[in-house]
């Protein structure tokens, strides 16, 4: 079977992606797929030359490891679906809506799953001169990218000083910026399996919080699992990142990033930060881990989210395990 492992792309996240594709590869091979790699550039933003690109390759099945932009907003997926070519990972509508915070943010609201209070702009509705007044979060808060992953251009402001230089290094990376109450505690993520939560992983970075920099550089963050929560907590952040999950309409595998609020805000309640539909496979990635610690491997791992994929497609009445998966 031959899977085609997407990667890179044309955003900030172009070098995490190639990392994470490049594991891809080699876990799918041991695997038994023919795994065969597919970078992708700048030259690939014309659509038609991507979608030759994809039917020359001849795929049973495509690995979606682009993270950010064209990868995680639905665009890599829809192209995919035009082709007929299954893909790992959620449709185009609920990668979309995981892509813009400010969407997921309304629905989470709308379906009681509990986030912190947030405002957003728009680059051209954006008046710093006015930006003191329309600004109804106290601080400390947090400002970033709506719409772009990785940590890039997101800023803790503590001082309203701080407060222009934030949304300018926000409005570098997208057209809408996002404004979040800063809630200190624990910061978790945990990873969707199907429709399952993996073990709770405890994030402690050695930075200020878990930017670009502690995400991608061994040692400059520590990976608890579990987390040092209590059995209660962590079983309450597993339903709500699949209550989140679904919410958005999200399948087959995702990761859910959350604040534990210290001790008496909400009751210890996990707030949402965000979905990410494209989690990581580089070396230090959460959602691997994640699924170690369940007891699943790298390769178990592969065939699992390679099967999902293909299930979607299938039509039969017999069903993946007596079809497509042979």
């Amino acid at each position: 079977m031959r899977v085609g492992v997407l990667m890179g792309g044309w955003n900030s996240e172009r070098e995490v992606s190639m990392n994470s594709g490049s594991n891809v590869v080699t876990c799918l091979q041991t695997a038994g797929y023919e795994a065969v790699p597919l970078a992708l550039d700048a030259k690939d933003r014309d659509e038609k030359r991507l979608a030759a690109r994809l039917k020359k390759a001849r795929l049973d099945a495509a690995f979606i490891v682009l993270h950010g932009g064209y990868g995680e907003d639905g665009g890599i997926q829809t192209l995919l679906e035009k082709l007929d070519i299954p893909y790992t990972g959620s449709g185009p509508l609920a990668c979309g809506l995981a892509m813009h915070k400010g969407c997921s943010k309304l629905v989470f609201e709308a379906n009681g799953i509990p986030t912190a209070p947030w405002q957003a702009w728009h680059r051209r509705e954006f008046r710093p001169a006015s930006l003191a007044k329309e600004l109804t979060l106290k601080l400390p808060i947090v400002v970033k990218p709506a719409d772009s992953g990785s940590a890039v251009g997101v800023s803790i402001v503590r001082q309203s000083s701080e407060l222009l230089a934030a949304f300018k290094t926000a409005f570098r990376e997208s057209d809408w910026v996002m404004a979040e109450k800063f809630v200190p505690g624990v910061e978790i993520t945990v990873g969707v399996l199907g429709r399952e939560g993996l073990p709770v992983v405890e994030i402690v970075p050695q930075n200020e919080f878990y930017d670009y920099d502690a995400k991608y550089t061994p040692g400059k963050s520590l990976h608890l699992i579990p987390a040092r929560l209590s059995a209660s907590v962590r079983r309450k952040a597993q339903k709500i990142a699949v209550a989140a999950g679904e919410a958005l309409g999200c399948l087959d595998y995702y990761r859910v990033d959350m604040i534990v609020p210290a001790k008496g805000f909400h009751t210890r309640t996990p707030q949402v930060l965000e979905i990410n539909t494209a989690p990581g496979f580089t070396g230090t990635s959460l959602f691997p881990e994640s699924a170690k610690a369940a007891g699943i491997s790298a390769t178990r791992l592969m065939r699992q989210l390679v099967t999902l994929a293909l299930k979607k497609k299938c039509k039969c009445k017999r069903g993946q395990k007596a079809c497509c998966a042979a």
